[in-house]
């Protein structure tokens, strides 16, 4: 049995669609029994409880020959590294209580530094909390930049028709499907071909810029001049707060977007056959027009 935590997130949710698909027993952990019920309409087990509570996360680990652990952000928290200290803390003390002997951790590019990352730092600080769990061996993902965090552009294209972040349009990096994150970690679970304490690095199919992506984006959803632009720190912040990430989250995720301003993480990975992974901007693309088209229809009254 594998148990999933943020099993209604953006790689949680495909991870244990492709375990179910497969015929795998599933836990999945996460605090709404509606969000979690169309995984138990599929077979799942549902575990529904607060990741702070060491006691619901360590009987939600009983029992599973493997576990997928992460910390699912929490972007209205006033102090963000504080919460992520205290679920990251939860985790590992729930992996150890629970005697489960295989652990993917979902990290990311950037986790081997130790400042300057925004809330980077804090699965940073997660990988070593588990690397000191003794007689458990636990996989690092380091997946690199979310080609979904592009679809946070929707609301500002609708408003103002451009995109835009705190990001150089110019910089290169690597971005990734989610989906192809799940496929890798439920291929890893199912596996288990991992000892010790391992990372390993996910790139995406190829290093692109922000311009690139935005340019590839508009193309497929019927706006090809659509720019993409670069917003003064301070402004990008004050957009945050507007959406409702908390001031401290915002500062942080400012501080990760410096990080990879000045290439500290992401930027010109060296990439291997189990790094590079399949879905291109191309194909992301027909997603965000997907969502883009829902963003414009009518809301009932």
């Amino acid at each position: 049995m594998y148990a999933i935590t943020g099993a209604t997130g953006n790689i949680g949710s495909k991870a244990a669609d492709i375990l179910l698909a497969r015929g795998e027993k599933v836990r999945v952990i996460g605090r709404s029994a509606a969000r979690l019920q169309r995984f138990v309409d599929q077979g799942a087990e549902a575990a529904v409880g607060n990741l702070k509570d060491v006691e619901f996360v360590t009987r939600a680990f009983t029992g599973a020959t493997a576990v997928f652990a992460m910390i699912p952000p929490d972007y209205a928290a006033l102090d963000f590294r504080a919460y992520q200290n205290e679920v990251g803390e939860s985790l590992a003390t729930g992996i150890r209580k629970s005697g489960v002997k295989y652990v993917v951790n979902l990290s990311s590019q950037g986790a081997d530094l130790a400042e300057g990352t925004g809330p980077i730092l804090g699965l940073h600080d997660q990988e070593a909390r588990l690397n000191r769990l003794e007689g458990v061996n636990v996989l690092h993902l380091r997946p690199t930049y979310f080609m979904e965090n592009l679809l946070m552009n929707i609301p500002l294209i609708n408003r103002m028709g451009v995109a835009g972040s705190a990001v150089r349009g110019d910089q290169k990096f690597a971005m990734i499907a989610t989906r192809d994150i799940a496929a890798h970690l439920a291929q890893r679970l199912v596996r288990r071909d991992f000892a010790g304490k391992e990372v390993q690095d996910l790139l995406g199919q190829r290093d692109l810029s922000l311009n690139e992506a935005i340019t590839v984006i508009g193309a497929q959803i019927g706006i090809p001049d659509l720019k993409y632009v670069q917003f003064p720190y301070e402004e990008a912040a004050r957009g945050m707060t507007e959406m409702g990430i908390s001031a401290d989250a915002a500062r942080l995720f400012i501080e990760m977007s410096k990080a990879l301003n000045d290439g500290l993480f992401a930027v010109n990975r060296a990439r291997t056959p189990d790094s590079t992974t399949p879905t291109s901007i191309e194909e992301f693309a027909e997603t965000f027009a997907y969502a883009f088209a829902a963003s414009a229809l009518p809301k009932a009254a």
